[in-house]
C-alpha cells in the first residue's frame, strides 16, 4: 500500500509531466503592427477596444502589483473603471493591503493580458488618489448592492466566518432599504500616472513582439525589446 508521501509525489510528477507537455501556438487573430504611435495612450485604447470586441471575458481586468514597507511585492486582479490624461484608474478600500502598501510606496504597476489575442500591456508607474468628488459620483453609479457591500467588507482583515459578513449585509440593507447608501469614507479611487508602459504581442515561435514606451521630461520615447 503506498505512503501518503509517495502518493504525493505521484501526484506532482503527473502534474508536472500535464505542464511540460502544455505548448501554445501564438497565432493571434489580429494583423501584426508596423507603426506605433508617439502617445501609448492611443495604442493602449485601441488595444483594449480590440480586447472588448474580441469577447474577452473581463476586458478590464488588471493585476496590480504594489510593495508594502516590508518590501514584499503583493498582487491581485482589479478592474479598470476609466483612462484619462492623468492615467488609468481604479477603485478600492483604502485600508486594505493595497491601500496600505500604496500609503508606503506610491509607486505600482498593472498587468493587463488577452489571451484572446494574445496580448499583454505592462503599465508602471506613481499611483495618488482621486479627488473625493469623482469617488462619491463613482460610488453612486455602482449597483446598490455592490455599495452595499463595500460598507460592509473591512477589506483584507480576518473574518473569523462567513455569516458574520452576510449579517451585516442584511443589516445594512435594512438600515437604508429606504435611503441611499453612503459611501465609506475608508473606499475611494485612484489613478495610476504611467512613466514606463509596454506592449507584448505574442507571435509564433516565440518571437514575440515588445514595444516599450519610457516617460522622460514629458517626452515618450519608443523602444523595441528582444522577447
Amino acid at each position: 500500500m503506498l505512503s501518503l508521501q509517495r502518493k504525493k509525489e505521484i501526484s506532482m510528477k503527473s502534474i508536472n509531466r500535464r505542464l511540460a507537455d502544455l505548448r501554445i501556438d501564438y497565432r493571434p487573430n489580429v494583423k501584426p503592427e508596423s507603426d506605433n504611435p508617439a502617445n501609448p495612450f492611443d495604442k493602449f485604447e485601441k488595444w483594449i477596444g480590440e480586447a472588448i470586441d474580441s469577447g474577452a471575458a473581463i476586458p478590464n481586468a488588471m493585476i496590480l502589483s504594489t510593495v508594502g514597507n516590508d518590501g514584499r511585492p503583493s498582487g491581485r486582479v482589479v478592474l479598470l473603471h476609466g483612462l484619462d490624461e492623468r492615467g488609468l484608474i481604479f477603485y478600492t478600500h483604502y485600508q486594505s493591503r493595497k491601500g496600505n502598501d500604496l500609503r508606503q510606496c506610491r509607486f505600482a504597476s498593472v498587468t493587463f493580458f488577452w489571451s484572446e489575442l494574445f496580448r499583454q500591456v505592462r503599465v508602471e508607474g506613481e499611483v495618488s488618489r482621486l479627488p473625493e468628488t469623482e469617488s462619491e459620483e463613482y460610488f453612486r453609479s455602482r449597483p446598490r448592492e455592490s455599495q452595499i457591500s463595500a460598507m460592509a467588507s473591512e477589506q483584507s482583515k480576518i473574518l473569523e466566518h462567513r455569516e458574520l459578513l452576510e449579517k451585516r449585509v442584511v443589516e445594512l440593507e435594512q438600515k437604508y432599504k429606504d435611503l441611499p447608501v453612503p459611501r465609506p469614507p475608508e473606499w475611494g479611487g485612484y489613478y495610476l500616472s504611467p512613466d514606463r508602459i509596454e506592449f507584448w504581442q505574442g507571435r509564433p515561435g516565440r518571437l514575440h513582439d515588445r514595444i516599450l514606451y519610457t516617460l522622460s521630461d514629458r517626452s515618450w520615447k519608443i523602444l523595441r525589446l528582444f522577447p
